[in-house]
């Protein structure tokens, strides 16, 4: 990797680190010495990147500073832009004409040569034309909540037919395969739970919810983790048994 790459490589991976990351962390990480990690910050700061920090302690890139676009590697380009291909399938409109957005923006900041590799991806997503049960309640509607942190009083109905009311605290959108599902704290049930959007009858918007969305995000995540980790156990004890 020449100077110039490595430069700009560790901009990117300052700003992708919400918290300060030491010179030797950056040393094993771009396998160079920490004094080469300690010459390139302060080259970066030189040139005006806002990098705060000390030896020792970690170094942090402050918000505020514009990247322009960086040049993909073919295996950086199919990722990237098979997840587009992702959204196409199975997001909303809104999610979709977003990807195609995107897709433009990419497009046009590639070389020529790596608009070739895009036009021809290594990585498809699946077969397409999978439908979905349509939504009594706009996804907009829920997206507008999450992004609110907002209440939501909603009639639910089961696989069953069986209808309830409930207040849900709506942190994430997901789009799975065959439905889509809004991740939710539920009050009546004293706990995180996911709900199928078709099945949600009616909605209106409530208060803002007590907490922040971010932490909910957080304690939902480490439920799924903890959920999962016991499933494996379970498994791997029965293999065993």
């Amino acid at each position: 990797m020449s100077r110039s790459s490595r430069l700009l490589a560790l901009l990117q991976a300052l700003r992708r680190r919400r918290h300060p990351v030491t010179a030797a962390v950056l040393a094993r990480e771009f396998e160079v010495s920490e004094r080469t990690i300690y010459r390139d910050l302060a080259e970066l700061a030189t040139q005006g990147a806002p990098i705060q920090g000390e030896a020792g302690i970690g170094y942090v890139l402050r918000p505020g500073l514009f990247l322009p676009p960086l040049m993909l590697t073919e295996d950086e380009t199919d990722a990237v832009l098979l997840g587009l291909r992702y959204v196409d399938q199975r997001g909303d409109e809104a999610l979709t004409q977003s990807a195609e957005n995107a897709r433009a923006k990419i497009m046009a900041v590639l070389s020529p040569d790596m608009r070739d590799v895009a036009s021809a991806p290594l990585t498809i997503p699946g077969p397409d034309g999978k439908t979905f049960p349509q939504n009594a309640v706009p996804l907009s509607t829920l997206r507008s909540a999450i992004r609110m942190q907002r209440k939501l009083a909603v009639d639910y109905g089961d696989g069953q037919g069986h209808r309830t009311h409930r207040v849900l605290w709506p942190i994430q959108l997901g789009f799975m395969d065959e439905a889509r599902v809004v991740a939710s704290w539920c009050e009546m049930r004293s706990a995180f739970r996911f709900f199928r959007t078709d099945r949600i009858l009616s909605a209106v918007l409530g208060d803002r919810y007590p907490r922040r969305r971010s932490d909910l995000v957080c304690e939902f995540q480490a439920q799924i983790a903890a959920e999962q980790a016991s499933a494996k156990t379970r498994d791997d004890g029965d293999a065993s048994g």
